[in-house]
């Protein structure tokens, strides 16, 4: 009896409904209607496995056998066709940058904070990677053309360059685990062509913290960047929460914001409850004749933007901007009062103490907080 070439050569679109052996693994299944696809069986660490070769309407009874042959010679050398086939498909298929990282981006959306709408994830390889080698299949990328890429910013915008390598890192391992042959040290030997960069941090100027109550008067017309200024300058509050502040998180005098909203908390069990002041409350509302959509900071386009804020400043000539206003709060604190150092931290919404001591702690010190801010407001806005 033969083992192989079992199938009529000419009669398989008459063969009848049900499964077809014509040697060798190969395997031809009709259904009633008349259609029908070829399979591959082979074993492979003691299971059974199936691979499909196509519909008999694409793929001729000599092309299933050719295909075949060649999968059982790569079976016999030790590799698994399905991943082999597989591999094979992705060098030929979606192989381009653009696709692959967009496909990471995807993949990691879940992780990043309002699944990475904000675009600050994608955005330095949308910028300073993609525009050069978006149309370059990411198998074929060397470490000379990720130094040509970010050489002109490696220096220049450190940080922006370093956001945009490690993106850039990702996406390559993203390539990797889905089959592409691609070179897992391009990124590291790209650094090390691009070399240690020249870097100093620049923190954001901050307005010394007795100028604040001045510049908190000057803030007297109710429009919306000026309340905003106003209640981040009181809460301490970093300037994407305040933004997206939403009406339903706020009740009586305690603001909650969602862990995923918070810098610096992701994957927190628990959302941030920030206390307010009698003069915090009074800006809300203040501020409520702005709320649409929930949102208490809502433009003409949409909540208000970052430079909503910075722009308040910029217009009175200050160096100084919002964030800044973190800076005088927590130097107030040190200078003007005797808050312990794990109360001032948690007031910023700052990681103190390492992950053990932060497990067993179980408070976050919300009346202690409420004091110092509703001293904090009665120093901003009463002092003269």
């Amino acid at each position: 009896m033969r083992s192989l070439h079992k199938l009529p050569s000419n009669a398989v679109t008459a063969l009848p409904a049900g499964k077809h052996e014509d040697g060798g693994g190969l395997r031809l299944v009709k259904d009633k209607t008349g259609g029908g696809y070829w399979v591959f069986r082979f074993s492979l660490h003691g299971r059974r496995r199936e691979m499909g070769l196509g519909s008999i309407q694409d793929v001729s009874l000599k092309q299933a056998r050719e295909q075949a042959a060649h999968w059982r010679s790569r079976r016999t050398m030790g590799y698994d066709p399905i991943s082999e086939r597989d591999r094979e498909r992705a060098n030929r298929l979606g192989a381009l940058l653009n696709e692959v990282a967009l496909d990471a981006f995807e993949t990691r959306k879940a992780e990043l904070k309002g699944d990475g709408k904000a675009g600050r994830w994608f955005s330095p390889l949308e910028h300073h990677v993609l525009p050069k080698l978006g149309e370059v299949p990411v198998a074929q990328i060397t470490q000379r053309d990720i130094r040509d890429c970010l050489a002109p910013i490696w220096h220049s915008k450190a940080a922006t360059a370093t956001k945009a390598i490690d993106r850039l890192n990702v996406v390559i391992l993203h390539a990797a685990a889905l089959g592409l042959d691609v070179d897992l040290q391009v990124v590291d030997k790209a650094k090390a062509l691009l070399g240690k960069q020249r870097h100093k941090v620049e923190h954001i100027p901050a307005m010394p913290w007795r100028e604040v109550p001045a510049f908190y008067a000057r803030l007297n017309e109710p429009t919306l960047g000026n309340l905003a200024l106003r209640l981040l300058i009181l809460t301490g509050v970093r300037s994407g929460p305040i933004r997206n502040l939403k009406l339903a998180d706020v009740c009586g005098d305690i603001w909650t914001v969602p862990a995923d909203d918070m810098k610096g908390r992701v994957g927190a069990v628990a959302d941030f409850r920030v206390p307010l002041s009698t003069a915090a409350l009074d800006v809300i509302e203040q501020a409520r004749p702005h709320a649409r959509n929930g949102f208490l900071f809502w433009s003409r386009k949409g909540i208000i933007s970052d430079m909503t804020m910075s722009a308040v400043m910029k217009r009175q000539g200050l160096e100084a901007r919002p964030h800044g206003f973190r800076t005088s709060l927590r130097e107030w604190l040190a200078e003007c009062t005797d808050a312990p150092h794990e109360v001032a931290e948690m007031l910023l919404a700052h990681k103190a103490d390492n992950s053990v001591v932060r497990a067993y702690r179980r408070t976050d010190f919300l009346d202690q907080r409420r004091a110092l801010l509703e001293k904090w407001a009665d120093f901003i806005v009463r002092h003269r």
